[in-house]
């Protein structure tokens, strides 16, 4: 599979199979756009009469013979997670919130559940479960969540030296992280965040506008003037880890100014997501917003260059790409690990495939006080995600996707293998952002 685009003033042909990126002349653009495999030494009769036509197809029949350029696509084996063994965890450790975002997903933070914190017991039953199932691997990790976890700040605490003591006996490491909307940071928190957690999400949506509308307060007051300073106190000597992280709606299709204004404030580690709402909700994005959205994600690249070039870069999370090795073929046609190596524990001690899922009663795992967990529906999660998809086996960009979110897709078409449309174009245009920059710094740099 060969996709070839023009963004920023490259041409550019990615080889879907090999994961070769090629950046051509003008010229060779337009040859290549003319081949059809299988190709010969013999340049095609259209362009020989043009000796620079002609230069580029012996360039280009070169990469055809390197197996670069029109690559046969790879044999995918069907067989996804085989071992069953569960090496992630997102621990809800607060399902309450002391903010009530317009698009949480979570129900303003209680997940339709009511609100309620982990205890220390269910918590502890959490990573006895993560040490356990995770058989005879060495690096685990573990995600602080909610709701809102610093409400439960304590407990935290004590989880995280329960797990130090705990991976000590049997030889292994926990890579503690925590997602926080900032509002109850303090000296304490920071100081704890920065010595033991090796990740942390920071949520905020961008622009103070925007950030007020959809962060509000309980009481309806905005967010942002509370959580800036405790978010740039925290980052300010940080060593491990973090990204401040947002989410577009309806409301903000401009978003690439919210990410511009996070980078401004001087945060240089960047996620702005796209809200996942169901069609009737004014905030949820539809299939006529896409051309605006593949702009101005295209002009958040063409900016995000230019600042690399003037040394005010920044890195945007859905534009960081391995070029060097290719896609991550274990990881991408598997897709996230999603109830197959990841889980997600409620306050009551429910599993769950993610996060996402503990919205969908059917798909609860099992419970960690009763010691149940239902290894069927981990099977169903313990698959490749792109063999033999058909709605997968054509698209260009698959090794780079994995077959989207699975909740995103059960709750859009109550099938987990069965692609959000709108998802997989907005993808394949971050893919296109994030090809297009790396072949930037590369000429930049003089490689080829």
């Amino acid at each position: 599979m060969l996709h070839q685009y023009e963004l920023n003033g490259y041409n550019i042909a990615l080889d879907s199979s090999s994961g070769a990126v090629h950046v051509l002349t003008d010229k060779a653009a337009k040859v290549l756009k003319t081949l059809t495999p299988p190709l010969s030494e013999e340049c095609p009769a259209m362009w020989a009469d043009d000796p620079e036509a002609v230069d580029c197809y012996k360039e280009l029949y070169q990469l055809y013979l390197d197996g670069t350029l029109f690559s046969e696509d790879m044999e995918i084996a069907e067989s996804g997670y085989v071992s069953g063994l569960i090496k992630s965890m997102c621990l809800h450790v607060s399902h309450d919130c002391n903010m009530r975002c317009r698009y949480c997903f979570a129900g303003t933070g209680d997940f339709g559940r009511g609100r309620q914190l982990m205890d220390l017991d269910t918590g502890k039953k959490a990573i006895d479960f993560l040490l356990r199932e995770s058989g005879p691997l060495k690096n685990l990790e573990l995600d602080f969540f909610g709701g809102e976890p610093l409400l439960n700040f304590d407990v935290v605490k004590q989880l995280v030296a329960y797990g130090r003591q705990e991976e000590a006996k049997l030889g292994k490491n926990i890579r503690f992280t925590i997602t926080t909307n900032g509002a109850l940071l303090d000296d304490d928190s920071i100081d704890f965040i920065n010595k033991n957690m090796s990740n942390a999400v920071l949520s905020v949506d961008g622009r103070k506008e925007v950030n007020d509308l959809n962060r509000p307060f309980e009481d309806g007051s905005g967010s942002w003037d509370v959580i800036i300073p405790k978010f740039k106190k925290l980052v300010k000597d940080r060593t491990a880890d973090w990204y401040v992280r947002g989410t577009y709606t309806r409301d903000n299709l401009d978003f690439a100014e919210d990410v511009l204004c996070l980078a401004d404030e001087g945060f240089d580690q960047i996620s702005v997501e796209p809200v996942v709402l169901p069609e009737s909700s004014p905030m949820a994005l539809r299939e006529e917003d896409l051309p605006r959205i593949c702009a101005e994600y295209e002009r958040l690249a063409v900016e995000m260059d230019k600042r690399r070039r003037e040394g005010r870069g920044f890195t945007f999370f859905h534009f960081m790409i391995d070029l060097d090795a290719g896609p991550c073929v274990y990881k991408r046609v598997k897709g996230c690990g999603c109830g197959a190596e990841y889980v997600a524990v409620t306050p009551a001690g429910d599993v769950y495939p993610c996060h996402q899922f503990v919205e969908y009663p059917e798909y609860k795992m099992g419970n960690l006080h009763d010691g149940t967990l239902d290894r069927k529906i981990q099977r169903s999660f313990m698959r490749c995600a792109i063999a033999k998809n058909e709605h997968c086996k054509n698209c260009w960009a698959k090794y780079f996707c994995g077959g989207g979110c699975a909740a995103n897709n059960y709750g859009f078409h109550h099938d987990i293998e069965k692609p959000y449309e709108l998802g997989c174009e907005i993808e394949r245009k971050r893919v296109e952002c994030a090809i297009m920059l790396k072949a930037a710094e590369a000429a930049d740099a003089g490689e080829e």
